[in-house]
């Protein structure tokens, strides 16, 4: 079956000057039309037809034939079917004659071979580009704006409605004339989206350029409760932050996917790095982001070979594999041994609704009191603290216990709420609202502590491991009271009696120093470089 695909280009654009070579992705936007022309499998011979040196040169350059326009078929009057039918070939016999927009630069190659099947299936005459749209719209009649419906439904109860993209117009070339390039039995193809954009205007150039440079991002995130649950938040915010849709994958070995809670984020399990790096061949990320603690070496070699063009970030990371990366935010680190890492708390990434609150007013008093050890809590510290204020000495205090997504034992922690002054939770979904309800703190020297932070609330903090121990932002220095990994109950209880004892004068300093690092802006940062990779 012989398939000529004609590709009408000329010179004369008035909207857009210059548009079919305007440089749009890094290519003249001429050039995607001719090379899915050339990359189909159904399509066996391209010919452009344009009156412009350059559009030309370029297809030349590509290898397809040019069909030099006569001047008069280059008016802004004259049909389409005239230019088609004019560039067709005389002395050869086609099955189907498909036009290709040079203006649909969105339109993928498998995309156009599927339609011309389709055609050909179904023993069609004239095929044509659309995507379903249906809005509740508009006319006119007797001079009177009138509904064309009957009855106002949401668009997914509306009936079809097709709108052409012009990417192609696929015709049986029996029915191809100078008038007309439609036959009896015509039908639309359904494309989906994102191919459906058609460069008519300076909007649409600009919407083409976001498409075409569109990024392809994964993110691999594991978090429990010997880990942390810290980096799985982390990835969720990073992945809201992308102008796509980013695959998010996790070891079934190592993360129970219900700490990802309820989001409609794409999880994808893996079991293993060696299917891990056999999907990441297939997909080919711009960018891929590691949360996963400590890299090694040759895991980020095996990521690099799979994806040898993709830009790799790393979070959490001072392992070997840093050197691998394109960038590395260490926001709990400050040590920054390689130019790619990015140290220190201007690099942490806050919870949106965080961005919402502003700080809490200092009260005169200490009366109520926030405590949570993040989503894991490994070291416990929620049920030594638990059976501590449960003592008389404390009922005049409330407290608000909070138990994350990877803690144990919670049922029984629950237990704890027969307490009048405590009220234990479990995977709080507004962490703020109760943050700022309080007037103190108490938590481990990770992500929760940068929370307390935000909103300047006086806290005591411990570590919860030896890796927290080297975590830079929560200590004295920053306005917390650090005391140590696993301190003994008395000097946690001490630091505790001191807090809700400590003057308003004394909590505003400690404020004031917590409210001078701006971890607000992390988010923008971290963003701004990641995109300029």
């Amino acid at each position: 079956m012989k398939i000529l695909a004609i590709i009408p280009a000329r010179a004369g654009s008035r909207g857009i000057p210059n548009k079919n070579i305007r440089i749009i992705g890094g290519h003249p936007l001429v050039y995607y039309s001719i090379m899915n022309a050339v990359n189909s499998k159904m399509v066996t011979d391209v010919i452009v037809s344009t009156d412009s040196p350059e559009v030309r040169i370029i297809a030349q350059q590509m290898g397809v034939s040019v069909h030099w326009r006569d001047e008069s078929l280059c008016g802004d009057a004259v049909t389409l079917d005239a230019v088609i039918a004019d560039a067709i070939p005389k002395d050869q016999v086609w099955d189907y004659v498909v036009t290709m927009q040079p203006t649909s630069p969105t339109l993928r190659v498998e995309t156009l071979d599927d339609a011309i099947q389709y055609a050909i299936d179904n023993d069609l005459d004239t095929v044509i580009s659309a995507i379903n749209a249906p809005h509740l719209s508009w006319g006119e009649k007797d001079g009177k704006k009138v509904p064309n419906y009957k009855e106002r439904l949401n668009r997914q109860y509306l009936p079809p409605c097709y709108i052409e993209t012009g990417a192609f117009v696929i015709a049986r070339s029996t029915v191809v004339t100078p008038k007309s390039r439609i036959g009896s039995k015509v039908d639309i193809y359904e494309v989906p989206e994102d191919e459906s954009q058609d460069v008519d205007t300076f909007e649409d150039l600009r919407s083409v350029a976001a498409t075409l440079y569109r990024q392809k991002v994964g993110i691999y995130v594991n978090g429990n409760n010997k880990r942390g649950i810290g980096h799985i938040y982390r990835a969720l915010e990073i992945a809201d932050e992308f102008y796509v849709k980013p695959d998010i994958f996790y070891d079934t070995n190592q993360t129970d996917p219900r700490v990802f809670g309820n989001t409609k984020h794409n999880l994808i399990p893996v079991n293993g790095i060696a299917e891990l790096y056999q999907i990441c061949k297939e997909k080919q990320y711009t960018i891929f982001i590691n949360d996963i603690l400590t890299t090694s070496i040759d895991y980020m070699i095996g990521l690099r070979s799979v994806m040898p063009n993709s830009k790799i970030v790393n979070f959490e990371d001072d392992g070997e594999g840093t050197c691998k990366a394109d960038l590395v935010f260490n926001a709990l680190f400050h040590d920054e041994d390689l130019p790619q890492i990015k140290a220190g708390e201007k690099y942490y990434i806050s919870g949106k609704t965080f961005m919402f609150y502003e700080p809490i007013h200092i009260s005169d008093e200490v009366k109520r009191i926030f405590i949570s050890f993040g989503g894991a809590d490994p070291q416990n510290y929620s049920d030594r603290l638990l059976h501590m204020i449960s003592k008389p000495v404390y009922k005049n205090y409330q407290f608000v216990v909070v138990l994350g997504r990877a803690k144990h034992n919670v049922d029984s922690l629950m237990e704890f709420n027969k307490y009048e002054n405590i009220e234990v939770l479990y995977d709080v979904s507004n962490m703020p609202e109760l943050m700022t309800s309080c007037d103190i703190g108490v938590t481990s020297r990770g992500r929760t502590g940068y929370e307390l932070a935000i909103l300047g609330i006086p806290s005591i903090a411990m570590a919860q491991n030896k890796r927290e121990e080297k975590h830079g932002f929560v200590c004295n220095e920053n306005g917390f009271s650090y005391i140590g990994l696993n301190p003994a109950d008395e000097i946690i209880e001490a630091n505790l009696q001191m807090y809700l004892k400590m003057s308003k004068e004394s909590r505003q300093r400690f404020q004031n120093m917590l409210l001078s690092h701006d971890l607000r802006g992390g988010r923008k940062r971290v963003m701004s470089l990641i995109n300029s990779l």
